[in-house]
């Protein structure tokens, strides 16, 4: 089965969604007593699919509205540097 390539927004709305998922999940195991291992087995999923969704969206950013702002010169260039030097900050 070949798989269609979503468009980034799209593809992020669904990365998102499984985030979503996850987490309700671990609600639901929090509140239920669920041994403390398994609770953080998915909130590793949580993250992982946070990651996943910010790579997508940092990779959008850079091969457009970045590349945009390159081609122009001037404050533009200044302002996308400056905006993915605060990303940077707060990779982990």
């Amino acid at each position: 089965m070949i798989k269609k390539k979503l468009a980034p927004r799209e593809d992020v709305a669904r990365r998102l969604k499984i985030a979503e998922g996850h987490l309700r999940k671990t609600i639901e195991m929090v509140e239920s007593g669920i041994y403390c291992v398994d609770v953080l087995q998915q909130t590793f999923a949580v993250r992982s699919a946070i990651k996943k969704a910010e790579e997508v969206l940092l990779n959008n950013h850079l091969n457009s509205c970045v590349v945009r702002a390159m081609k122009k010169n001037g404050n533009d260039k200044d302002q996308a540097i400056a905006e993915l030097m605060e990303i940077f900050k707060k990779l982990d």
